[in-house]
């Protein structure tokens, strides 16, 4: 593992909270990506987005076990720390590279157990259960470590997103700014487990997507709009022989189910080839 060793023009990799604090010190205006790695250009576009309005810019790479409900899905997430220092170096943009080990962060087992409301136990929060709690405790953890003013996260994990910002939002005088899903041509949102896909299965996640977007578009002229969406979903899942967790129309602000499209988005969870995908429309 030399390359984690080898010195960037571009940035610093900090391997331990002792030689971030010592070189985060000097600076009050620091924005925080935080990753589990195999980079892409969604990754990228958040580091361009703190880049833009951050004196510095941090990128965490921390594969959490805690924030995954199955051990299969965890050992086969997609993980390439070579290509993804090679990438963030070549950006130009990132100050400094956080690459912690599981002890640096989970350092204290005695912090109180962390539990979402009942309300929020929806989407993903329903089939994937102690999810978010692994999710908002590693943030906790890391915001605590990096003290970033800013911390930059992608939309197509919404969910994640709504609840890290209420989450953080009366502890810390950290902002979390959510940026827009960055799409592949084929209109598939960038995501790390895509590199799990075949290209037979990109395609027909592509299919899929598309035929999602028509639908968001048609929608409009539903009156029970989520009635409709529970027969559109049984069948996708017949024609293209998938497995779909939801497909519902919610709320941006409270994530509650919505009968309007204003204000609305169109969410999805489904799995192909055993890979689970999300998205929001």
């Amino acid at each position: 593992m030399f390359y984690l060793f080898k010195t960037f023009t571009q940035m610093k990799i900090l391997l331990n909270k002792t030689s971030l604090t010592k070189s985060l010190g000097p600076f009050n205006d620091i924005g925080f990506v935080p990753t589990m790695g195999s980079i892409h250009k969604g990754h990228l576009s958040l580091i361009n987005k703190s880049n833009q309005v951050c004196n510095k810019t941090i990128v965490s790479i921390f594969v959490n076990p805690k924030q995954f409900n199955n051990k299969k899905d965890f050992k086969t997430y997609p993980k390439n720390m070579k290509k993804d220092l090679q990438l963030l170096n070549k950006t130009k943009q990132v100050d400094f590279i956080y690459i912690p080990k599981f002890k640096d962060i989970f350092n204290n087992n005695k912090k109180p157990k962390i539990k979402i409301n009942k309300k929020d136990k929806i989407l993903c929060a329903k089939f994937r259960k102690g999810h978010f709690e692994g999710v908002l405790d590693v943030m906790e953890r890391l915001t605590n470590i990096v003290k970033p003013n800013k911390i930059f996260m992608g939309e197509k994990d919404f969910q994640q997103l709504f609840l890290v910002k209420k989450f953080l939002k009366n502890k810390y005088g950290t902002e979390v700014i959510g940026c827009k899903t960055i799409r592949e041509k084929n209109k598939v949102a960038l995501s790390s487990r895509n590199y799990l896909l075949s290209k037979e299965n990109l395609a027909l996640a592509s299919v899929i997507i598309r035929k999602l977007i028509n639908l968001k578009k048609n929608i409009k002229l539903k009156k029970n709009k989520n009635r409709y969406l529970k027969t559109v979903k049984n069948e996708l899942e017949k024609k293209f022989n998938i497995n779909i967790e939801y497909l519902e129309l919610r709320n941006i602000y409270n994530l509650k189910l919505s009968s309007v499209i204003n204000k609305s988005r169109l969410f999805v969870a489904y799995y192909l080839n055993g890979v689970r995908l999300i998205d929001n429309l």
